[in-house]
């Protein structure tokens, strides 16, 4: 058993959830998540908290065990607080911009790159700082990664878009012949 599925997911104040059959609704004001959860795993709400358990003992339902409990755990964080991601950027001409529910980013390629910005998210461009949040942790991530992937951070010159807790090491590069 799985040490995070051992433990249940507190269900915080002004938040509701609803299981029916294999599906699990998370709710709170406006904000809402939904899961499908495999058969192998039941789901239980009660004392203020869901509990995760092993409907058998397959190797499919160990696997996913505390993958559902972390799952449920983000659902219950993301429509209560939400998630964020912060990205920065550094480069001679390098800017970005939201136009139009897209992210245009101008990276030094011949051509400006249009992201469209997902349903549920949220873009701010501040300075150097390209900042994403949603109350989906999955959502959050997956467009963050697709950022930071038209220009990855390269180790001579730190150029390029990374995440900001994100550490590049850097390389020396080459050195002039002596003569």
């Amino acid at each position: 058993m799985s040490k995070i599925g051992k433990k249940p997911i507190k269900i915080e104040e002004n938040v509701t959830a609803e299981i029916i059959k294999n599906h699990l609704s998370v709710s709170s004001n406006q904000n809402r998540l939904e899961l499908d959860f495999p058969k192998e795993i039941g789901l239980e709400i009660k004392d203020g908290g869901i509990y995760v358990t092993m409907l058998n003992n397959s190797r499919f339902a160990q696997e996913q065990h505390g993958l559902m409990a972390r799952l449920i755990g983000n659902m219950v964080t993301g429509v209560k607080t939400g998630f964020t991601k912060e990205l920065t950027f550094k480069g001679t001409g390098y800017r970005a911009a939201v136009e139009d529910n897209k992210v245009v980013l101008v990276m030094g390629y011949s051509h400006d790159v249009k992201l469209p910005i997902p349903e549920g998210l949220e873009v701010k461009i501040v300075k150097n700082s390209i900042i994403v949040s949603g109350i989906s942790k999955e959502r959050v991530g997956q467009f963050a990664a697709i950022i930071r992937e038209v220009r990855k951070p390269e180790v001579y010159k730190g150029k390029g878009i990374k995440y900001k807790d994100e550490h590049i090491r850097r390389k020396a590069g080459k050195t002039a012949a002596s003569k």
